[in-house]
């Protein structure tokens, strides 16, 4: 998957907000498939890092 843009740096931290971002960005590029999973995933992690690594999977940061 060619990784869409997402300017997460210099926003809200919190994990909810950068999700709520990375979700939107997915979803313009249409990959919906993948904002889904990246949600459900994110949900199911156990920290604010493991998080972070995940939306990092689905988006490049910028």
């Amino acid at each position: 998957m060619n990784k869409p843009k997402c300017k997460l740096i210099g926003e809200d931290g919190n994990v909810f907000n950068l999700m709520g971002i990375a979700y939107k960005t997915l979803k313009r590029a249409n990959l919906n498939e993948e904002a889904d999973e990246m949600i459900k995933r994110i949900m199911e992690s156990g920290s604010y890092m493991e998080a972070l690594a995940i939306i990092s999977e689905y988006v490049e940061i910028v």
